[in-house]
Formats: C-alpha cells, structure tokens, sequence
C-alpha cells in the first residue's frame, strides 16, 4: 500500500508490535539492585556516628590555675581539698570540682601549711628570727576559713593522735620525734587553751605513741638524763618510767615502729636494737643492730637501713624476715612501700614492693615518686629523659610491671603534688594548675 505524503513530518504508530513489555511504562518492581538500599543506608548510619562523635577526652586537662609566688605554701587534704596560700590569702578549693570554698584575709605568709584535727595551724616565716619576738601560731577551721584561735609558741601534732601541744622550743622538725625544752602546753582544739601541762627541766625527746592492742595514743618524753616517761593524752598524767641505757637520742632515736619502742645503743659488743613495751617500758628483747642509721615502718615490720642495705624485722621477736642489700631507703606510702638504692652515691627508685615480703611489684627505675596519693593503691610517678626535656606522667599500681603512661606535662611544670584523680604543680609562670587525669584504657 501506498503511502501519501504531503511534504510533512510522518507519524507512524508501531503500537506493541517491536516487543517492549508493557511494565517498562510502569514497572511493578524496583529497577535497582536488592543491595543498593542497605548499603546506602549504612553508609548514611556511619557517616552520621562519625559526625556526631565527639573527640576523646585528654588524659591531662586543666581544672584550676592559681597565681602563686616561689614561696607560697600549699598542701592537699586528706579528703580531696587544696589548700593555698597566695601572698598571705589562705584559700581552699575543692579539688573534684574547682570551685572556690573559702578564702581568708590577707596575713602573715607561712612556710608551711599544717593540717590537724580539722584545723590549718599557721606560723608566719618569722618564726625563730632574733628580734622578732614569737610570733605564735593562729588556727584556722578547715570547714570555714574563719580563725578559731591563736597562742604563743609553736603548735605541734602527735603521730597517731589527733592531739596538739603547744612546746616553748623546738630544735628539729625532721623525723618523727622532736627535741623540746621548756613546758608543754596540751592544747584544746576548740578554743585553744591549756587543758594540762608537764614541765620539762632540762630537754627531751618528744613522740607520739599511736593506739595498738585496744590501748589509746600516749606521749612518750626521753629526757636528757636517759629517763623515759609515758603519759596520758587526756590528763597528762605520767603512767610509766624507766631508765634507758646510754644512746644517740635525736628525733630519730628511739622510734616507735610496729608498736614497740626500738632504741640503738651501744654496748661493748656493739651496737644493740633493743624494744620496750609501750605500756610499762619493760624490755622485750635485744638483737645486734650492726651499721643500722635509721629505723621505718615497713607495714607490719619494722625496717632498718644501713650502709649494707635494708632488712626486715618482726618488731614482736626482732627475727629477720627478708634482706635486700642493694636498697638504702624504704618509704611508707599508705598500704604500699617504695624501695631505693644509691648505686653511685645518687638515689634511684627501685620500685613500689611488698613490705610484708620485700618482693618488686612494680620496677620503677628511672622513675620519680610523687608525694600524695594517686588513689586506691595508685601512685604518680614522673621521668624525663634529659635535662630541659618534657616530663612525662605515669600511673603505677600492683599488677602491673611498669607504669602505665598518662601524659607528658607542659615545659616549665614541676614540683608536682598528687591527689587521687588529680595533680598539683607549680608552673615557672608563677602559677599553681591542678590537672584532671584520667587513665587510658
């Protein structure tokens, strides 16, 4: 058949007849791969978490500067407080938040910040300056910053008590005993008055007895003539005396260590470690001391270091329990102990050690312990590889065979203080920051 054509386009209706299915107008099915739809929205869930995420938190962040001289004092609290003194204003911040709790009025600047029985005991620098005259000791309550009481003399704390005496001299403050002369004034810790006094005749050695066995803290006074008394906490009142034998006696000798009284004192044998009774200063027993220069707590021993190295004793017996010859120095830190020895003359840090067994549980060569407490059984340690270089922090623990890294501190941090969670350092800047830490997972 023909075609007519009129010198116009021409249209010509195929219909059905080529072979295109109806559906591909309108198809019943998707036209797409089954797995593009999930893969898309996965693609979308993840894009969506890595957007959201926030960074981690630095192991090391500021929590609180200060503005501090290089003489300032400061001193962190048993219960997580830091107290500072800032150009004679005594302030208190709680460490777990930053925040400002109190704040006092400018005094006198103290060189060291004593905290006993609720109280800050202040006594300004001049203390033992000729022609200053005795500038006392004032105290501030811990919960208020509002000053409680002030008295002449110096106010000094007992090992093991929560009681203060007020002593007219005091001719060392290193170890824990102190060399008195003159009275000694028990303080009352509410309004500062004499509550008893002994009068001392000449000079004496001054120790805390702490409470062991069901029986309370006591005071215990060696007098120069050798004469050792025991008293009473509450009265004051003498309740034993003996006649000890020729000694050094110092602020570190005798010692109560282990619940005993330990004294070294020569004999024409040698030198002798003898141990009294606490109650009735009856002697328990003797042993040879050999070269020992100095007795420690070491848990539930006592410790004596010497030229030839540590040992370990049962202050019950005096039986040796465990010797290290290589160590010169332990130190009590809570439940834990440290180690140290001194290979060429300079002290190094053998590790954190089991006082009852004398055994490494963490070697902590190279490293340097930090006075607080980390937290727990923690302990912060620093270690820098060179002189001018960036310190870095770490967390030592039992368990654990060396530190667990946490951070490196800024150039200039130092002197640095812990608190668990926490830690206070002086910046050359003038400034004392507290860091937040966290420990890597």
């Amino acid at each position: 058949m023909g075609v007519d054509s009129y010198g116009g386009p021409v249209v010509i209706d195929l219909g059905l007849a080529r072979g295109e299915p109806e559906t591909y107008a309108s198809p019943t099915r998707s036209t797409v791969p089954v797995w593009f739809g999930p893969l898309v929205a996965a693609l979308l869930v993840l894009w969506c978490a890595t957007a959201s995420a926030a960074p981690p938190a630095p192991t090391l962040s500021p929590l609180l500067t200060l503005s501090v001289g290089p003489a300032d004092s400061y001193a962190v609290t048993d219960s997580g407080q830091l107290l500072a003194q800032s150009l004679g204003t005594l302030s208190l911040y709680d460490l777990s938040t930053g925040r400002l709790r109190w704040s006092t009025e400018p005094a006198a600047p103290t060189y060291r910040l004593r905290i006993a029985s609720g109280l800050v005991l202040l006594r300004p620098w001049s203390a033992g300056l000729t022609g200053l005259g005795d500038p006392g000791t004032t105290a501030v309550s811990l919960a208020t910053g509002d000053a409680r009481w002030r008295r002449t003399g110096n106010v000094v704390t007992l090992a093991g008590s929560g009681s203060l005496l007020a002593v007219a001299g005091v001719r060392s403050l290193t170890g824990p005993g102190r060399r008195v002369e003159g009275p000694i004034d028990a303080v009352d810790v509410v309004t500062g008055a004499t509550r008893w006094r002994i009068r001392v005749p000449s000079t004496a050695v001054l120790q805390g007895i702490p409470a062991a066995a069901g029986n309370p803290p006591r005071l215990l006074l060696v007098h120069d003539d050798r004469t050792a008394a025991v008293h009473d906490l509450t009265t004051g009142a003498r309740l034993a005396t003996a006649d000890l034998p020729p000694a050094d006696y110092g602020p570190d000798n005798p010692t109560v260590t282990g619940g005993l009284v330990l004294l070294r004192h020569p004999t024409a044998a040698g030198v002798e470690l003898s141990a009294y009774d606490p109650v009735t200063l009856t002697r328990r027993w003797s042993r040879p001391a050999g070269d020992v220069y100095e007795i420690r707590d070491c848990g539930p021993l006592a410790c004596l270091m010497g030229p030839d190295g540590v040992r370990a004793i049962d202050p019950a017996d005096g039986t040796a329990r465990w010797y290290q010859p290589d160590w010169r120095i332990v130190e009590q830190r809570g439940d834990a102990m440290l180690a140290y020895s001194a290979p060429d003359g300079t002290i190094d840090t053998v590790g954190l050690v089991d006082p009852a067994t004398g055994r490494v549980l963490v070697d902590l060569h190279g490293w340097r312990p930090l006075a607080g407490a980390g937290g727990r059984d923690d302990l912060l340690v620093t270690h820098a590889e060179q002189a001018g270089a960036r310190t870095m922090v770490a967390v030592a623990a039992p368990g654990d065979a060396r530190p667990r890294l946490l951070a490196a501190l800024p150039a200039g941090t130092g002197d640095c203080q812990s608190a668990p969670d926490r830690l206070v350092c002086r910046s050359t800047a003038g400034e004392l920051v507290v860091w937040a830490y966290r420990q890597k997972g």
